[in-house]
């Protein structure tokens, strides 16, 4: 964001816009940086259904890492159907409604999960690092810096 002044009516335009938000890891498949839509960082509208979700999502991640041991790192389970575990990489939201995760599946392939915040049922799942990793990734600390 430049450091134009911006006047009143620029000002709510852009808090009316969709904001979105995301956070990798910073392994080098995904980007580690924060990626918003609208004017300001400091919106004057209250959180949305999908950033409270994204707030509370952050929290259980954190608790279960802290459960884990050097050998392992966060994933989800997914409910229903064959989808099975993504490994969590980055997490971000889509104002109003919208909660997406990135990651990657137990064979390596790159997976991205977009929810509903009405639909979202998250199963946290430990599952052991990569062999060649030396500590495991730790995503919830990092999802928790940029949370305002």
């Amino acid at each position: 964001m430049d450091d134009l002044i911006k006047t009143s009516a620029e000002a709510v335009e852009a808090d009316a816009l969709p904001r979105r938000f995301e956070k990798h890891t910073d392994d080098g498949k995904c980007l580690d940086e924060v990626v918003k839509e609208g004017a300001s960082d400091t919106p004057n509208k209250p959180k949305s259904p999908a950033e409270w979700a994204y707030d509370r999502l952050i929290l259980y991640i954190q608790n279960f890492e802290e459960q884990l041991d050097n050998e392992h790192e966060v994933a989800m389970g997914f409910t229903g159907g064959d989808a099975g575990v993504l490994k969590i990489e980055g997490m971000g939201y889509f104002d109003p409604d919208m909660v997406t995760f990135y990651g990657s599946d137990p064979s390596g392939g790159k997976t991205q999960l977009v929810q509903h915040v009405s639909q979202l049922s998250v199963m946290l799942r430990a599952l052991p690092k990569e062999v060649e990793a030396e500590a495991p990734k730790r995503i919830g600390f990092k999802l928790a810096r940029d949370v305002s």
